[in-house]
């Protein structure tokens, strides 16, 4: 079973087994959260590689991946657990053709094959590979109850349930949390975390990026692309800039239309891969396009 890694370098390794490009910033957070146990909060743009980050060290550790997906209204029910109501009326009605005393059905009915374990519930049972890894992926997007109740889990690791007691995990999950920031998140769980904030890459770091996820691209169309999603994302009017996935997938494409190097109609056939928004996408396509590639080519010209 892989182990943890010893240091910042180890971790910069670890992830870039699995595929994962970090500059050494987070590989440092990543590190202090792994060795000191301590939760990992990532924020950022939609897009940046947040959730990614869980799901390679999920890999790179061995460890199972258990994923909450967060979204407005998420209750306790969906994501930490609930009672089997229909198992439980079944087994009431049997008992009551029986001589079980009323004692004895409440204890059956409210044991563990009764209960339906959601995601935060799981991260806290032993696993013979470690510890999991979970990941509470858009803390954002769900109510401020909801998040107030996370701060029992993360500060001791343990669950109350009224009806069997406390469950406390005996050795701590890795938590990965995420939130692209459409709303901010309560001070109170962000003390009980390692914070930090997952920008946009340089152009440098998203050209190896692509190397390695889009490796049938050209090399010329790969440093197009990189210098011209870096020209969008310097652009202010834009509602959503392009992340490095729709970067990914924009190199993607390109090469499955046998593009070798941009030209303004490879663009406008392909900035639905890019652009998510049909006002950014009006903004861009025809003589922006144009003169922003124009600008790209020079550049790079210029550079070698």
């Amino acid at each position: 079973m892989p182990v943890l890694p010893a240091s910042v370098s180890d971790t910069l390794q670890l992830l870039g087994r699995g595929r994962y490009v970090a500059d050494r910033s987070l590989a440092t957070a990543v590190y202090l959260a792994l060795s000191l146990k301590r939760p990992l909060f990532l924020e950022g743009e939609a897009g940046t590689g947040k959730t990614e980050i869980a799901k390679v060290l999920a890999e790179t550790l061995g460890r199972k991946l258990i994923r909450l997906q967060c979204y407005e209204g998420l209750d306790v029910a969906s994501a930490v657990y609930e009672w089997n109501y229909a198992r439980q009326m079944i087994e009431i009605r049997l008992a009551e053709t029986g001589e079980e005393s009323r004692d004895t059905v409440e204890e059956n009915i409210f044991s563990d094959q009764f209960l339906i374990k959601r995601p935060l519930l799981q991260a806290l049972e032993p696993d013979i590979a470690g510890p999991p890894v979970l990941l509470i992926d858009e803390l954002d997007r769900t109510d401020e109850p909801f998040e107030a109740y996370l701060l029992e889990t993360l500060s001791d690791f343990q669950i109350t349930i009224p009806e069997v007691g406390t469950v406390k995990a005996e050795h701590p999950p890795i938590v990965v949390i995420t939130s692209n920031r459409t709303r901010e998140i309560h001070d109170a769980l962000k003390r009980r975390c390692f914070y930090f904030w997952v920008d946009y890459p340089n152009a440098a770091r998203e050209l190896e990026i692509l190397h390695i996820k889009a490796p049938d691209a050209a090399e010329g169309l790969s440093r197009e692309v990189v210098a011209f999603v870096q020209k969008l994302r310097g652009m202010k009017d834009l509602f959503k800039l392009p992340g490095v996935a729709e970067t990914i997938d924009w190199a993607h494409a390109l090469s499955q239309l046998d593009v070798l190097a941009l030209t303004p109609e490879a663009i406008n056939d392909t900035l639905g891969v890019l652009l998510k928004y049909q006002d950014d996408i009006m903004k861009i396509q025809g003589s922006e396009a144009e003169r922003l590639l124009r600008q790209v080519k020079q550049e790079l010209a210029a550079a070698q």
